[in-house]
């Protein structure tokens, strides 16, 4: 792991002066945290792999040897009350560096600060621009912490909510407490979310879209409709909205008699100009040349998925999850990786009993699958924007993670050494398997 460390002081050294400089200036300032809010974070993580076997290789194929990647992001976060239930959200935002093989090779890929993107220079882009309002339906209120995104103070117990503008689509939906950030937690994309959520976003997770959401005591509905890429993975949105749009509605019970848990059902349906696996295969067997999923698109084609998504908590350190999903795996992946079947479980934990209660450890498995279609099109060397390994002999894609967490400087500094192991990546059990080691260094305020 030395070497990892070695490429990072100077960016772990600005982190320290970001977190100095931004604290003086939070304090200089002295504002209300229920009405103003400023926050910021910024995450570094080095990978590499070990060398595995490639007795072949396409065009979307985890590279056998590589140097290792580091990736970069940075964010502010800034929050203003507009009115006494409304707040205004404004996130900008630079991203940077890149992930193993230019992000491919991987359908649960290892990094979930990694975006598809061509340049690997820093840039600066707004990531969140939303307004958000409750409509109180109840006298009780709900005291809230301030923290990104989430402005102290008062909230009704029961309302409706509504947002609307840029946000990410996993700000809301498919939460766990214990399986959803890779600032912190997890850093696999599959354990990020459901691997089969092909959810609304450009190529840097983000949308432009409306969310309206019920809340009860231990209940919530919530769902949402937002805009598709043009194209697969592509960074401008769609504006036929008519054709090309994503619908998503989650159900939501929370309890907590002896621990706290919390289920959610989520059900979802795209429209785009996506390609068919199957119309592919037909098209390039009667051409006799390599299928091209591009070459199928029809405007309106649709992709609909489902999933289960349980957080329970253990004991008073300890939390487990797990999480299903699957959809119809017919159409084109449009926006975020090739699964269309998921399983994940996992634990994560304080380190309380060792005295290092900031400290965080996770351990995790996820298995992932594609459709029939889906494998036939790979095995008959087609590609997708990310698997693609010019053949295919089919196995589902297994993967462990564990990481641990070390608070180094209260509460705001932390490294996090983290391993995978990944067996048939990309589906194939030619390949592989193969270990994957990351440094992540996490500064926030």
């Amino acid at each position: 792991m030395m070497h990892l460390m070695i490429k990072q002081p100077k960016i772990i050294l600005s982190l320290v002066f970001c977190l100095t400089m931004i604290n003086k200036i939070k304090a200089q300032i002295g504002f209300d945290s229920s009405k103003v809010q400023i926050h910021f974070q910024q995450t570094v993580v080095t990978q590499y792999h070990t060398k595995f076997n490639s007795p072949y290789q396409g065009t979307n194929s985890l590279q056998p040897s590589e140097p290792g990647a580091t990736s970069l992001t940075t964010t502010l976060f800034l929050g203003v009350r507009l009115l006494k239930n409304t707040v205004l959200y404004f996130n900008p935002e630079i991203a940077g560096g890149a992930g193993l093989s230019k992000a491919t090779g991987l359908a649960g890929y290892a990094n979930g600060e990694t975006f598809r993107v061509g340049n690997p220079k820093p840039q600066v882009y707004v990531g969140r621009l939303y307004i958000d309002h409750y409509f109180a339906i109840s006298d009780k209120k709900i005291a809230f912490e301030e923290g990104p995104n989430e402005l102290a103070g008062l909230r009704p117990e029961k309302y409706v909510r509504v947002i609307g503008g840029r946000f990410a689509m996993s700000d809301f939906f498919d939460n766990n407490d214990y399986s959803h950030d890779p600032r912190t937690q997890f850093l696999n994309w599959s354990l990020m979310g459901y691997g089969a959520y092909d959810y609304a976003a450009n190529t840097r997770g983000y949308t432009w879209g409306g969310i309206v959401e019920l809340g009860l005591e231990k209940w919530a509905i919530r769902a949402s409709a937002a805009m598709v890429p043009r194209t697969a993975n592509a960074s401008q949105m769609n504006p036929d909205l008519k054709n090309a749009l994503a619908k998503q509605i989650e159900f939501e019970y929370r309890w907590d008699k002896i621990k706290k848990g919390c289920l959610t059902l989520l059900a979802y349906q795209n429209k785009a100009n996506m390609g068919n696996y199957t119309q592919a295969v037909l098209q390039a067997t009667n051409n006799n040349q390599l299928p091209d999923i591009t070459s199928t698109r029809i405007v309106g084609n649709t992709k609909w998925g489902v999933g289960l998504n349980l957080a329970q908590q253990v004991t008073n350190n300890t939390g487990a999850f797990a999480r299903v999903s699957y959809n119809d795996g017919k159409n084109e992946t449009w926006m975020f990786t090739e699964i269309d079947n998921s399983i994940s479980l996992g634990l994560n934990g304080k380190g309380t009993k060792w005295k290092r209660g900031n400290d965080t450890w996770g351990a995790a498995f996820v298995s992932n699958g594609i459709s029939a279609n889906h494998q036939k099109y790979l095995a008959n060397g087609g590609i997708g924007f990310m698997t693609g390994d010019g053949k295919l002999n089919y196995n589902r894609e297994h993967i462990f993670e564990a990481f641990y967490s070390i608070m180094l400087h209260d509460n705001h500094f932390f490294l996090s050494p983290d391993y995978q192991f990944v067996l048939n990546p990309a589906y194939n059990k030619d390949r592989g398997p193969v270990s994957l080691f990351a440094l992540r260094v996490h500064v926030k305020f």
